[in-house]
């Protein structure tokens, strides 16, 4: 049996997870926080396998909490929740001493895998943030002037409209595609529109 901490300032949050975490019949959660010290005082007093740790909480946050608790209570592990897929965040929060980093925001969520394998030893990192990673470096090779362009050609309009809205002429419009085009390495509209939403370069309409 897997003991759990939950950790997290929001109650509906907290309750949802715990229904994620308790469909597994390996898990037990032992206990609820709704800030960061009382996560730690709880992790004193019920000894978890994992404590699965929201980042930002009242008190003394996610990654003091986290700190003071393997501190603490070094036969615990962390697993950290957190809207944020920053690298910085990640590395702060792996520097801190969690054993995972999950999204907690992420529609395939599978909370009560991720907390079987950091009990388990393994390291885990959200597959999403690789995504946001390869995102990162996609709009490193735009300017913000071809962003633009690009976000308005993803909601659909032509190179006539965006030369309009953007207050430049067609054929302005037209090089900013081609180099966007060239930048992506994709050669068609409709290909870019995909490779565009699918990548997090631009946002859903």
């Amino acid at each position: 049996m897997i003991n759990v901490l939950l950790a997290d300032d929001h109650h509906l949050v907290r309750r949802g997870f715990r229904r994620m975490l308790e469909d597994d019949p390996e898990i037990r959660v032992v206990a609820e926080a709704s800030d960061g010290d009382e996560a730690v005082r709880l992790a004193v007093d019920t000894q978890p396998d994992v404590v699965v740790m929201d980042a930002a909480m009242p008190g003394i946050g996610g990654l003091a909490a986290t700190r003071a608790v393997l501190e603490r209570v070094p036969s615990t592990v962390v697993l950290m929740l957190s809207m944020h897929s920053e690298q910085t965040v990640v590395q702060q929060a792996l520097a801190a001493g969690a054993r995972g980093y999950v999204l907690k925001n992420a529609i395939d969520l599978d909370l009560a895998a991720a907390v079987r394998r950091v009990a388990a030893g393994e390291m885990l990192l959200d597959p999403a943030l690789a995504r946001a990673d390869a995102a990162a470096g996609q709009r490193s090779r735009l300017t913000p002037r071809e962003l633009e362009v690009l976000q308005l050609i993803c909601d659909g309009l032509s190179n006539r409209q965006i030369a309009a809205a953007l207050q430049v002429s067609a054929n302005t419009v037209a090089v900013h595609r081609a180099n966007i085009m060239n930048a992506l390495g994709v050669h068609k509209t409709a290909e870019l529109v995909v490779y565009a939403l699918q990548n997090g370069l631009v946002n859903p309409l």
